[in-house]
């Protein structure tokens, strides 16, 4: 069986599925929208008709059919004009008509609301005409209205649904993305504190033989590298085991502990390297860190300086005090320079510049100095061809 295929199918299932509800639901709330209309309609001609039969000349004929007819269409925002578009009545308006109270006889402003209102309800809906028998003929007036507030509220109901499974849509990403994320972070935290595990046994076996070349009386130059590697592997390992796990924070002169790291590679790579360590080697500046894994963050930050650069150029490690709030450490090379739109990508993991490389150098140097130390790091400047400065800020004590 093959599980990541019957994935994707399952994803594109899903995806189709929503689509087509979406699709359904947008279709019958249109649907409705367009009957609702209709009856709408239908509501305003039977209206039209009651206001014709009052304004006949039957005046001994009971009226409580159309008195009941207008009230029902009380929802319904309307304006009756004359054959001249003179404005002769409204009704269910922002304001109400008053029965002594004549369109010309209204202020400025709110004789312009009317006319803003008329606008409307000629671009939403065609008028219903009105024949009536009067003293000096027959005379035809139009009744306009525009959608009633439910109508209205209808109309952007879809966009309301259509935001709110958006809305679900994302939540639903994110909560996935975040597992996701946990359950890698729980497997690499795991294959980590399983590397340190399995090379703590080797290195006691070594410890002991090189007391065994000791007592044989080997060369103790010798036995001092071996020592000294030893001691290497044995801080890569306690490195590897503090993965996923709550580091102990402790305070420490910042100036030493990076030139620890600065020196360590320095002795160790190529010497077309002009190396420079700037800071006050007699001042202390203090933090709070773990010593094993900020050492880890400089070391990442040193050697990603020395493979941008070939192996031939200068670099340069400043330490400093900002405002006696930071504490600044900014590796700067001379290599190749990074793109603009890839400073915080370089950041994330697996990307790598390298034929050979996993790409979790900077993605561990983000996480030990923002989760763990609550600082930042990040790409202060660069220059394609003209190399790059890195810069490290933690909370100086």
């Amino acid at each position: 069986m093959n599980l990541p295929h019957n994935k994707k199918t399952i994803k594109w299932i899903f995806i189709l599925t929503a689509f087509l509800l979406v699709a359904l639901i947008l279709w019958n709330t249109n649907t409705f929208f367009q009957k609702f209309k209709l009856e709408e309609r239908h509501k305003m001609e039977v209206l039209a008709q009651a206001f014709k039969r009052m304004d006949s000349e039957d005046y001994d004929r009971e009226i409580d059919l159309e008195l009941k007819i207008i009230e029902s269409s009380q929802n319904i925002p309307l304006i009756v004009t004359d054959e001249n578009s003179r404005i002769l009545k409204w009704a269910n308006l922002a304001f109400d008509q008053r029965i002594d109270l004549n369109y010309d006889d209204l202020p400025t402003k709110e004789q312009m609301y009317l006319k803003d209102q008329l606008a409307i309800m000629k671009s939403q809906n065609d008028p219903i005409y009105i024949t009536r028998v009067a003293k000096n003929g027959k005379t035809t007036d139009a009744i306009y209205y525009r959608n009633s507030d439910l109508l209205n509220k209808l109309k952007y109901y879809p966009l309301a649904l259509l935001f709110i499974l958006l809305l679900f849509g994302i939540i639903i990403y994110l909560v996935f993305k975040s597992n996701k994320v946990a359950e890698q972070n729980k497997l690499w935290a795991g294959m980590a504190k399983e590397t340190a595990h399995q090379i703590g046994t080797p290195l006691s076996s070594l410890l002991g033989w090189v007391e065994i070349l000791r007592m044989d009386n080997a060369n103790e130059t010798t036995v001092m590298e071996i020592e000294k590697d030893i001691e290497r592997l044995n801080t890569i390992a306690n490195r590897f085991s503090k993965i996923g796990s709550v580091p102990k924070l402790e305070r420490h002169d910042i100036v030493l502990e990076t030139k620890k790291s600065f020196d360590y590679y320095a002795s160790r790579s190529s010497k077309l390297i002009d190396y420079h360590f700037d800071a006050n080697v007699d001042s202390k500046i203090y933090a709070m860190i773990n010593q094993q894994l900020f050492t880890w963050v400089i070391e990442n930050l040193v050697k990603n300086a020395i493979d941008s650069m070939g192996g031939k150029g200068t670099l340069r490690v400043l330490v400093q005090s900002k405002d006696a709030k930071f504490v600044q450490i900014s590796i700067s090379d001379s290599g190749k320079g990074i793109p603009k739109n890839h400073y915080r990508k370089i950041f994330e993991p697996g990307y790598t510049t390298k034929r050979r490389g996993w790409g979790l150098g900077l993605s561990l140097t983000k996480r030990i100095v923002e989760d763990y130390h609550q600082g930042k790091v990040f790409v202060e400047k660069s220059e394609i061809g003209g190399g790059t400065t890195m810069t490290v800020l933690l909370n100086e004590l």
